[in-house]
């Protein structure tokens, strides 16, 4: 979706006299394959595939991020022209992790994985009637959880015969609670790979290999504590085995479509 129409967006419902809320998610493809700008026109008629394994580089990569930027903040600037800003909740996060030329560091992984590296990502949020201005949280979420506090704040109803999987966070956002406890469930097809976070432990499975780790303590999974908590690592692989019975099965003939592999470029 163009700047233009965004704009064109939120000013045609500013002036709805209904005054309805409205919702509007904004899904940049920056920075992601392919690796191109919007100064790139030439390049763009040159790209063999959708993944443009032969190019990118980490300046082409920075670029991406300032436009997304300069988008996001004509986004902010039309709201603020509108007088919408001190009532409209603005949330930024990401999917999930970068891949090929971000740096993830201290965390391990990537896409395609479920140690923190992939699965980790940070969010921001901006709703100066309900948030306090520069207070932070450590609440563990998923995105979908903001799907359900958005439903919350602007009083929707969601259909019963599809219920939303999220909790809401506005006790947290509102500062009414510090955090709550929001076990959080990973599977992946892709190396029968595993993982649940409760509290502070989180466990994995990748492969055939088990491992136990305090995120509070270890965030970068070097330290594997399975054979120091046995019992922990057994309660949450029931835990995780019991989730995954109350879900629909990843179906048999389900493929992983890797992006690209150790032929591509070295491993991370």
């Amino acid at each position: 979706m163009s700047d233009p129409v965004l704009v064109d967006f939120i000013n045609r419902r500013a002036t709805d006299t209904e005054q309805k809320p409205f919702f509007l998610s904004v899904h940049y493809t920056a920075p992601h394959w392919t690796w191109e700008s919007r100064d790139d026109e030439a390049l763009s008629k040159e790209i063999s595939t959708l993944y443009h394994l032969e190019g990118g580089n980490i300046h082409t990569y920075r670029k991406m991020i300032h436009h997304m930027d300069e988008g996001i903040g004509k986004i902010m600037d039309t709201l603020e022209q509108q007088g919408l800003t001190e009532d409209t909740l603005i949330v930024f996060t990401s999917d999930n992790s970068g891949e090929r030329f971000s740096d993830n560091w201290p965390l391990v992984g990537g896409k395609m994985d479920l140690t923190e590296g992939g699965i980790r990502v940070p969010w921001i949020a901006r709703w100066p009637k309900g948030i306090e201005a520069g207070s932070t949280s450590m609440q563990h979420c998923m995105t979908m959880d903001w799907s359900r506090t958005m439903l919350e704040i602007g009083q929707g109803e969601f259909d019963p015969n599809y219920p939303v999987d999220g909790v809401s966070l506005l006790p947290v956002i509102t500062g009414k609670v510090d955090k709550f406890e929001r076990p959080l469930y990973w599977r992946m097809n892709h190396r029968d790979q595993r993982a649940l976070r409760v509290g502070e432990f989180k466990y994995l499975k990748v492969d055939e290999h088990e491992y136990l780790f305090n995120i509070t303590n270890d965030a970068r999974e070097r330290a594997n504590l399975k054979k120091v908590y046995p019992d922990k690592l057994e309660d949450m692989r029931k835990q995780w085995l019991s989730w995954n019975e109350s879900m629909p099965q990843i179906p048999e003939d389900a493929t992983v479509s890797l992006v690209y592999n150790i032929a591509d470029m070295p491993q991370r």
